[in-house]
């Protein structure tokens, strides 16, 4: 902890960053700038920083990959040591912290004041997220590694098992459940999918390689498709993103696909996969590799439009924020990058990398590190002058 807010002691006073021009009019018009046809240039500062552990961790690194959800003026986050707590987004101060002896890896989901999370005690828990008092539990047997989907009254997730639960919001009763039987005895990569839901069907990705559609319902399955047949690693652990006709779905050791929603038929694909799920904005997908590159394709057809590969280690899914692509690296910095041209922006190191998603209130970023601190760090633009040729 000290080195951590030694180097936020040292941002804070030498705000020490590197820019680029964003060439988003939007983005301008957004933040109040005098003329659209400004150049911005960012900065990322840091706010606060606060130790999620409860007591220190001399044992072996754990994967810290919970995206941390804004809650009011809370913010909701969790380790994979000893559990979950609740931070005041202004003053960083605790609210209340659930203690979970094996902690918690994927994220959450928050629904009418309910936090819906899978520890990895293979329980999936309701909590309070004003209060922090449990709700109910739900023993799946399998640690859960996947972020759960809450629609219209029913909480669907994936366990380590590959079993799809459904189980009523509001009391944690079981609706229903689909389990894969395993047909390979390769490893799979730690995580799973989250569900989407569309027009009554639910799309997940399972670890031996397949997508499936299910009766969100009844839980019977309506079409699947084997996507990855020859990797080391089969698993499609990302979650299937959709748009008005076609799925998007990553697969670790093999390629991104875009399916059709109708049958799971292949559209197009791109040659290099990943475990998180693409982003969507306007006619491009943005997407983080397992080779450690983050990519910008043409949704329409899978052609890149451009390609960064000095990634430190592997990044996290991305985000956008404005006309900053958003991203942390497993063994290197917070990452900000133009999402027309994927020229770096800034960045803010906190040791030990970033292996969690960023969440985005406004400008303010939160995340936490592989030393399992949560951060407040703010993407702040700065006029730089007039370039007309960066009007959209």
């Amino acid at each position: 902890m000290n080195k951590a807010y030694a180097k936020i002691v040292t941002a804070l006073f030498l705000n020490v960053t590197f820019s680029s021009c964003q060439s988003v009019k939007q983005y301008a018009n957004k933040n109040n700038f005098n003329n659209a046809n400004e150049a911005i240039a960012v900065n990322l500062k840091p706010i606060w920083v606060h130790d999620a552990l409860v007591s220190k961790n001399d044992f072996y690194r754990k994967v810290n990959l919970f995206t941390p959800i804004l809650y009011k003026n809370s913010v909701l986050v969790a380790n994979a040591i000893d559990g979950l707590a609740s931070y005041d987004k202004n003053s960083k101060f605790l609210n209340w912290k659930v203690i979970l002896k094996y902690g918690i890896e994927a994220s959450g989901t928050v629904v009418n004041d309910a936090l819906f999370v899978g520890g990895l005690d293979g329980i999936m828990y309701s909590i309070n997220a004003e209060s922090g008092q449990i709700n109910w539990k739900f023993d799946t047997k399998a640690e859960i590694t996947s972020q759960p989907l809450v629609y219209n009254g029913i909480v669907y997730f994936l366990n380590g098992a590959s079993s799809l639960f459904s189980l009523e919001a509001q009391t944690g009763r079981q609706v229903w459940v689909y389990s894969r039987q395993e047909t390979t005895a390769k490893m799979t990569i730690r995580g799973g999918s989250r569900p989407t839901f569309k027009n009554g069907i639910i799309y997940s990705g399972f670890s031996d390689g397949s997508i499936v559609a299910i009766n969100a319902t009844t839980g019977t399955p309506q079409w699947e498709v084997s996507l990855n047949k020859n990797g080391r690693f089969k698993d499609i652990d990302a979650t299937p993103v959709l748009d008005e006709e076609n799925i998007f779905i990553n697969s670790y050791d093999d390629k991104l696909y875009c399916l059709s929603q109708d049958n799971g038929s292949i559209i197009w694909k791109y040659p290099t996969g990943g475990a998180t799920a693409p982003l969507i904005t306007g006619n491009k997908l943005i997407l983080s590799t397992s080779t450690g590159s983050v990519v910008s394709l043409n949704k329409k057809t899978g052609d890149v439009n451009w390609k960064k590969t000095n990634i430190m280690g592997m990044s996290t899914e991305p985000l956008l924020v404005g006309g900053s692509v958003i991203y942390g690296e497993s063994q290197g910095s917070l990452k900000a990058i133009d999402l027309l041209t994927g020229a770096d922006q800034a960045a803010f190191d906190p040791g030990k990398g970033v292996m969690s998603k960023p969440s985005a209130d406004g400008n303010s970023l939160y995340f936490i590190s592989g030393e399992a601190n949560v951060y407040q760090v703010d993407l702040v633009p700065q006029t730089k002058g007039m370039i007309p040729y960066l009007v959209n």
